[in-house]
């Protein structure tokens, strides 16, 4: 490939021992105890090109707690992520999980997540298995929404995805969680967590839940079938385009 002047951009080289994950298995007891994250190639046929999806999961829930989806994603994406969590929840302890991609593996990444204290661990290479939930994930996005469209933009691809992450967070299902929501999960778990450094999580997730009601009562008010109140059938269209793109979401909605 790099006769072929196939490989675009640079080679970010990293200084330093990387830490490797030491268990396949991750286990978390409370929320924003284990994050783990990764990249995922979303085509929008629109445009004829691929976008880039980079989700946080906190494994304790599985709540995306963090995401973006745009043309690129760069060392100073990532880091602006964990700044915003930092911001929100404090990172400092926090074991974080990742594969070698060349954004988790720059220096500059490295040195903000030791500055902030979080725990940096990489999985070996072309195991996959290692940063399975996060990969189950995208893995689930995948055969629900990506193989089921055909964007005919950066924007609707970016309209529907939205709608997803909220749906998947408040209104999905999980069998491994007992049958409830990721958000279930999550409030339950600050419930029960007694130490103090979360306590102001706690109040986050109060305040993310009271958010999410207002969203849905704006949707009431306005007259618009809500895409996370209709478990059926998710409309993100617009009569421009005579409603020709609808979200589908069966029913039999657990893992």
């Amino acid at each position: 490939m790099d006769e072929q002047k196939l490989l675009l951009g640079k080679v970010i080289r990293s200084r330093g021992k990387r830490t490797w994950v030491q268990y396949r298995q991750i286990s978390a007891h409370q929320p924003m105890e284990y994050l783990c994250l990764d990249i995922k190639y979303v085509w929008v046929h629109g445009e004829g090109r691929w976008y880039y999806l980079l989700s946080i999961m906190d494994v304790f829930s599985r709540k995306i707690i963090q995401w973006i989806f745009q043309r690129s994603v760069r060392k100073h994406d990532v880091i602006v992520m964990f700044r915003r969590l930092h911001t929100q929840y404090n990172l400092k302890g926090v074991l974080i999980r990742n594969d070698n991609g060349s954004q988790f593996l720059a220096n500059q990444v490295r040195s903000y997540l030791a500055e902030l204290e979080a725990k940096q661990e990489f999985t070996h290479v072309a195991t996959p298995e290692e940063n399975a939930y996060i990969e189950a994930f995208h893995s689930i996005l995948q055969r629900e929404l990506v193989e089921r469209f055909e964007f005919s933009s950066f924007y609707e691809a970016n309209q529907h995805l939205q709608h997803y992450m909220q749906w998947y967070n408040y209104e999905r299902k999980h069998r491994k969680l007992g049958r409830i929501t990721p958000q279930q999960k999550w409030e339950t778990g600050l419930l029960t967590t007694s130490t103090p450094e979360f306590a102001h999580v706690s109040e986050r997730a109060r305040l993310g839940s009271k958010e999410f009601t207002e969203h849905q009562t704006q949707f009431q008010l306005s007259g618009i079938t809500d895409p996370t109140t209709d478990a059926v059938t998710r409309r993100c269209s617009n009569k421009k385009e005579n409603n020709r793109h609808v979200l589908h979401i069966f029913d039999n909605n657990s893992v």
